[in-house]
């Protein structure tokens, strides 16, 4: 396989975990000290270093997985995420990648609706294949409060 290849295989596993509620496996995707950093594109743009939510860490990711399980009180929901453009540039071991986001999000009561669009920014550990660094850079800068899952 491609290095090309592998990262796209590593955005599905990860899409699809996220997608079939097999969150206690997000963190796994992360090197032991990888970090989630979920931004709006403006910010980004910018430089503005305030995340809408930050973890650094796969201690610090379980403990984002365990809140959503038992003490966070949200709406049942699911996502449904489309990744697609992808580019992959590998130098040594790592891989950068960026990639759009588009991700749909259905309620309990069978509704659907758009619920964020943007693009992947990745530093990605060659050859385990684990992001260093995931920052989802969001294209609005409005932000539903229902954002519990990882996008």
């Amino acid at each position: 396989m491609s290095p090309r290849e592998k990262v796209e295989e590593l955005h599905a596993r990860y899409a699809h975990a996220l997608d079939d509620d097999r969150l206690e496996e997000w963190p796994e995707f992360f090197t032991e000290n990888g970090r989630y950093r979920v931004t709006t594109a403006e910010n980004e743009a910018r430089g503005l270093p305030l995340p809408v939510l930050y973890a650094e860490g796969r201690a610090m990711l379980r403990d984002r997985v365990a809140s959503l399980r038992h003490a966070n009180i949200y709406e049942p929901q699911r996502y449904r995420h489309i990744v697609s453009s992808i580019l992959v540039e590998p130098s040594g071991n790592i891989a950068k990648s960026t990639a759009n986001f588009l991700v749909i999000r259905v309620m309990e009561n069978g509704e659907a609706t758009f619920f964020a669009s943007g693009r992947y920014l990745d530093r990605i550990a060659l050859p385990e294949l684990r992001y260093e660094e995931r920052v989802v850079v969001c294209d609005s800068r409005r932000f539903d409060t229902l954002l519990a899952i990882p996008l």
